[in-house]
C-alpha cells in the first residue's frame, strides 16, 4: 500500500444505544474512542469518524475525571463531529490507510450486521491498509470475508472482550453472543489475558485489543504499523 505523507484514519462507532431489553443506555464507549483520537493526532494522522447509520452517535463511559475524554469533550469541534458522524455511504476504503472500530456494548447490536463496514474493511486490508479494534470493537471482525472467501481473522491471533470479562458485568445473558466464541468459531486464536487487564495483539496488520485498558495500545500498534513504509 502506498501511504500518502500524512495517514488517515476512520474510527467507526456504534449507533445502538439500548442495552437488549434492560432499558439501559449503551453506546460507543467514550475512553476507547477519545484515548486512540489522542494517540492518531498526537503521530500527526487525520482522523475522519463514522458509525453505522451516520450521525449522532451515541456514548457511554462518559467520565470527565479522565482528562483524555474531558479534553475531548471540551472541544467543541469534535463534539459537533461525533453528531455528524459519516454514515457507511459517504466513506471511500481508497481514502483511508486504515480503519478503528471503538468499543462499547452497542457494537455487539449493530457491527456485525452492518455489510458495508465489513467490505470496507476487507477492501482497506487487501490494500495493504490496517484495520484495528478494541474491546467489543472487534464485533465488526466476525462478518468480515476477504475476496478469497475466507474471513479476515481466520489462522490470526486476536484479543477482544472475554468471556470472564463478560460474566464479571453480567451481559453474559444480554448481549446476542459472546464476542471471543464468535471470533474462535471463524478461525481467529483468541489469547485472553487477566480480566482488565492491558491486551494488545497485533496479527499482521490486524491490531486488536481486549478492553478499555487496551485502547490506547491498540492505537500505539496502529501508529508504529502505519509509520513503518
Amino acid at each position: 500500500m502506498t501511504r500518502t505523507s500524512t495517514p488517515k484514519i476512520l474510527i467507526v462507532l456504534t449507533s445502538h444505544a439500548e442495552l437488549g431489553a434492560t432499558k439501559k443506555k449503551t453506546g460507543a464507549y467514550l475512553p476507547e474512542l477519545t484515548h486512540p483520537h489522542a494517540v492518531f493526532r498526537a503521530a500527526g494522522f487525520e482522523v475522519d469518524f463514522a458509525s453505522v447509520k451516520g450521525g449522532a452517535a451515541p456514548l457511554d463511559g462518559v467520565d470527565r475525571q479522565d482528562p483524555v475524554n474531558a479534553a475531548f469533550l471540551d472541544d467543541a469541534g469534535l463534539v459537533k463531529r461525533l453528531e455528524t458522524t459519516l454514515s457507511p455511504s459517504e466513506v471511500e476504503a481508497s481514502a483511508y490507510d486504515a480503519i478503528f472500530y471503538a468499543g462499547g456494548h452497542g457494537t455487539m447490536w449493530d457491527f456485525p450486521e452492518e455489510a458495508s463496514l465489513a467490505t470496507l474493511a476487507a477492501r482497506l486490508y487487501e490494500r495493504g491498509g490496517v484495520v484495528g479494534a478494541v474491546c467489543h470493537g472487534p464485533s465488526a471482525l466476525v462478518n468480515v470475508t476477504l475476496s478469497s472467501g475466507t474471513p479476515l481473522v481466520a489462522g490470526k491471533e486476536v484479543a477482544a472482550f472475554t468471556n470472564d470479562e463478560e460474566r464479571a458485568v453480567g451481559l453474559t445473558e444480554v448481549v446476542p453472543f459472546l464476542l471471543a466464541d464468535a471470533l474462535a468459531a471463524k478461525g481467529a486464536v483468541h489469547r485472553p489475558a487477566p480480566n482488565w487487564q492491558k491486551q494488545v495483539i497485533v496479527s499482521e496488520r490486524l491490531v486488536t485489543g481486549q478492553n478499555p485498558a487496551s485502547a490506547r495500545g491498540v492505537a500505539e500498534a496502529m501508529v508504529t504499523l502505519l509509520s513503518a513504509d
